[in-house]
């Protein structure tokens, strides 16, 4: 930029960039309309005071050190400092400036937006950080002692013992198992909501009937009171996850036991509809009520709800996530006769 300020120019009147030129004792003696534009000053309420007057306080002393390198004949390239803005705030200036003569010719530009875009990255990058430090937590730093927790109850369960000790030992063990799939909850929680989603590793050769079938023998093994009632009439195998389609089967399973009414049957179904699979899961009971419905696969969700209050309240959640990770959707219908869980997905990937 000359010496002379044109400030007649189309350059000097419309470019984004803030134009400025400062004196030996930091005050500025021309700016351009970029200033009115950025921080909402007029040329007379700039001109005539030192830049200073317009620094936010944590930024005064290194840039009195870029000043004192440019008036010794230094460019100063790139410095980033914050300006108040005439409604009080900051903003990020990123500034170029040389000397010429007794002058120092300088242009800023607003970089405010690049610095919350860049705040914002890191705190998502901080995120992910703690994102896997937390699920390595839980899939590891947890699991492996549970695990040797649940080993030992094994062995002490072989060994002579009285009566009430054994049955002190099966307790130990329910809590084991039930600890373990608590957090195997909050790491499907956790995966889906702080990173990619539940993972889902759809097979088109792996066959579900078997599948299913052994799922309802466990749940019915644990609960011989509730007679439960298979109907199977889809062609197998399914692309899907099998063990996921089994994990979502069991929480539903659990659920119509739990809440329906007792000794009555629990109705486990698979049918094709059209290009669809549909599974469903019913049970005779009290209808869950309306508002009740409008949070059953919200997560954390319990006490009122389906889920057991000895869980998370997650299982319902993760059932839908399950659902959407292969594309279906999980809907629950509940009336005076019954209600009914199903999931509806479509038979091809």
């Amino acid at each position: 930029m000359p010496t002379h300020i044109d400030r007649t120019s189309l350059t000097w009147k419309v470019t984004p960039d803030l134009l400025g030129v400062v004196d030996a004792s930091g005050i500025f003696t021309d700016t351009n309309p970029a200033w009115f534009r950025t921080l909402g000053l007029l040329p007379a309420e700039i001109e005539s005071r030192q830049f200073f007057d317009f620094l936010h306080p944590e930024d005064m002393s290194r840039t009195e050190a870029a000043f004192e390198r440019l008036k010794h004949g230094e460019p100063v390239l790139q410095f980033e400092n914050r300006y108040r803005h005439k409604d009080g705030s900051y903003r990020w200036l990123s500034w170029n400036a040389v000397p010429e003569g007794d002058r120092f010719i300088c242009n800023a530009r607003d970089v405010t937006q690049a610095k919350k875009n860049a705040a914002h990255l890191a705190n998502r990058e901080q995120e992910a950080h703690f994102r896997e430090q937390f699920i390595a937590v839980l899939g590891h730093d947890l699991r492996n002692p549970l695990s040797a927790v649940g080993a030992a109850l094994r062995l002490l369960e072989n060994e002579p013992q009285s009566a009430k000790a054994l049955e002190i030992l099966a307790l130990g063990r329910q809590s084991v198992t039930r600890m373990s799939a608590l957090i195997n909850d909050i790491l499907d929680f956790a995966r889906s909501r702080l990173g990619n989603g539940i993972e889902i590793a759809r097979s088109r050769e792996a066959p579900l009937l078997p599948v299913l079938q052994q799922t309802v023998e466990e749940i019915r093994l644990a609960n011989p009171d509730t007679p439960l009632q298979e109907d199977y009439s889809f062609a197998d195998p399914l692309d899907c996850d099998p063990g996921r389609i089994a994990q979502l089967v069991s929480n539903l399973l659990a659920n119509a036991v739990t809440h329906g009414t007792p000794g009555k049957p629990v109705q486990v179904s698979a049918r094709d509809e059209g290009g669809d699979f549909v599974l469903s899961v019913a049970n005779e009971g009290t209808p869950i009520p309306p508002e009740t419905v409008a949070l059953l696969f919200e997560p954390f969700t319990r006490a009122e709800t389906r889920e057991s209050q000895n869980g998370l309240g997650l299982g319902l959640f993760i059932a839908q996530q399950i659902a959407k990770g292969h594309g279906g959707l999980l809907s629950v219908q509940s009336d005076e006769r019954l209600t009914v869980f199903s999931l509806r997905m479509p038979r091809q990937g």
